[in-house]
C-alpha cells in the first residue's frame, strides 16, 4: 500500500491525467488531494468528473481549498464577484463547454463533502497550513478555515512546534518543499506562463519521493 498526496489542480485536466497514469494508482492505495480543483485552468468540470471516477477505484480524500470555498460561495450565497475575482470564470466555462448551465448534482455534493483536514499516525494534511506559533492540537482546537485554506506564514518559519509532518499546497514554489516538519507540494500546474512554476506535483509517503508532471492541459 502506497499513501499520495498530490498538490493543487486548478482545472488543468490533462496535467492530472498525466499524473495519475504516472503513478498507476491500485485499490491498495490511497490518494490525498490537498484541495484547490478548481479555477483559473481549462477543465475544472473534467477535473472533478474524473475525481469522481477515480474515488470508485482507488481510495480517495479530498481536502477542501480556498477556491473550493468561493465556489461554494457562489452556489449558497450567490457570492458571484470573489470567485469570478479569483479564477470563477474558467471554471463556469468549462461547465458551459460541457453542457451545464447549472452545477451538476453530484459535483455539488463532491464541494461539500471536502475535508478541511486529514491526518494519519505520521501525517496531518490541510490545503494551506497551520499558523507556525501553535501545535497541530492548538491549532485544531483554534481554528478553522480561516487558517486551514489560506495560511502562509508557516513557509517562513525556522521552526514548527508540530507533532508530525504537515502535508500542504496553496502556495505556488517552483520545488516541493520538503523540510522535516513541512512538505509543500503545490508547484503551480496552472501558472504554466511563469519561467519556475507549470507543474503537477504528487509526493509518496512516508518515503517522501516526489513525482512531478509538466503542465498539460
Amino acid at each position: 500500500m502506497s499513501l499520495y498526496a498530490i498538490g493543487d489542480i486548478h482545472g488543468c485536466a490533462g496535467s492530472l491525467d498525466v499524473l495519475l497514469d504516472r503513478l498507476d494508482p491500485s485499490s491498495d492505495d490511497h490518494l490525498v488531494f490537498v484541495g484547490d480543483y478548481v479555477d483559473r485552468g481549462p477543465d475544472s468540470f473534467a477535473v472533478i468528473d474524473r475525481l469522481l471516477h477515480l474515488r470508485d477505484e482507488v481510495p480517495c480524500t479530498f481536502l477542501r481549498g480556498n477556491h473550493e470555498a468561493f465556489m461554494l460561495g457562489f452556489l449558497d450565497y450567490g457570492d458571484a464577484h470573489s470567485w469570478r475575482m479569483n479564477g470563477g470564470v474558467s471554471t463556469i466555462e468549462s461547465y458551459r463547454q460541457h453542457g451545464h448551465d447549472e452545477i451538476p448534482d453530484a459535483h455539488d455534493t463532491f464541494l461539500r463533502e471536502t475535508e478541511l483536514y486529514y491526518q494519519t499516525e505520521d501525517f496531518f494534511f490541510v490545503h494551506a497550513g497551520l499558523r507556525p506559533t501553535r501545535s497541530i492540537a492548538e491549532n485544531l482546537e483554534r481554528h478553522g478555515e480561516d487558517v486551514f485554506l489560506w495560511e502562509r506564514d508557516h513557509l517562513e518559519a525556522s521552526t514548527l512546534p508540530w507533532e508530525k509532518p504537515v502535508v500542504c499546497g496553496h502556495t505556488p514554489k517552483p520545488e516541493p518543499v520538503n523540510r522535516e516538519k513541512l512538505i509543500a507540494i503545490d508547484t503551480g500546474c496552472v501558472y504554466h506562463m511563469h519561467p519556475n512554476l507549470g507543474r503537477l506535483t504528487a509526493v509518496r509517503l512516508p518515503e517522501r519521493q516526489f513525482l512531478s508532471v509538466p503542465y498539460a492541459g
